[in-house]
């Protein structure tokens, strides 16, 4: 009842966050004076990015814990994760073109933050497609928390490419990077904002998962006792 308590919450919370974050971004933060309203995607790309490393990190962490207890709990948490994260990153790629068609003059330059975004939405597109590919269900878990494990090795590498290799990606220092503080302001409520959507979303999505596990593991017994 205390978890579901929270969830109720945290779900009201990002109901009523979710569109002052997008008043704020449209409406409250000044206009970049370079490259103008396109800036403005600028606080939605860099809040998905973090969005989809929450997802990506949950299910680097269960994944080891499902090898740990051997628990299908925990492999449903990392899957269901798993979905949020791709999701996220897929919109991370597609919000990246839509800023740097007009800022860029191409959709698509090889820059290593971009590359290695990429690479990392291929590695978890091949998760699960291995687990569309693999019937038995303990042998499907195993095999794809090892995956979701090397997987994760990618997010340091994305985080970090900007700083390791030549890059024309803008990044945030500590200090801001010369944005104005309004645009701090408005950047770190979108983040927080996003990140209690990505819970509720993750919450949401293991419950149903969690869900059409034990149904599917009564149907096997059932049909077992049949049997």
């Amino acid at each position: 009842m205390k978890k579901d308590r929270i969830t109720k919450i945290l779900l009201v919370l990002v109901l009523l966050m979710l569109p002052v974050n997008f008043y704020l971004i449209f409406q409250v933060a000044p206009t970049e004076r370079i490259m103008g309203d396109v800036q403005r995607i600028f606080y939605l790309h860099v809040s998905l990015a973090i969005s989809a490393y929450i997802g990506f990190g949950v299910l680097f962490v269960s994944s080891i814990m499902f090898l740990i207890k051997k628990n299908l709990y925990w492999d449903t948490l990392a899957y269901s994760a798993g979905e949020v994260g791709l999701m996220f990153s897929t919109l991370v790629l597609i919000t990246g073109s839509f800023w740097a068609r007009p800022v860029w003059n191409v959709w698509w330059t090889w820059d290593p933050r971009l590359v290695t975004m990429l690479i990392l939405w291929f590695i978890y597109i091949g998760y699960f497609m291995l687990r569309k590919s693999i019937s038995e269900r303990l042998k499907k878990a195993r095999y794809s928390a090892i995956i979701g494990i090397l997987g994760f090795l990618d997010v340091p590498v994305v985080r970090l490419a900007t700083k390791w290799w030549r890059s024309i990606h803008p990044r945030l220092s500590k200090e801001g990077g010369g944005l104005d503080p309004l645009m701090i302001k408005v950047m770190l409520f979108s983040l927080l904002t996003f990140v209690v959507f990505t819970i509720v979303i993750i919450i949401f999505r293991f419950r149903v998962a969690w869900a059409e596990e034990r149904l599917y593991s009564i149907l096997n017994e059932m049909e077992e006792y049949h049997e």
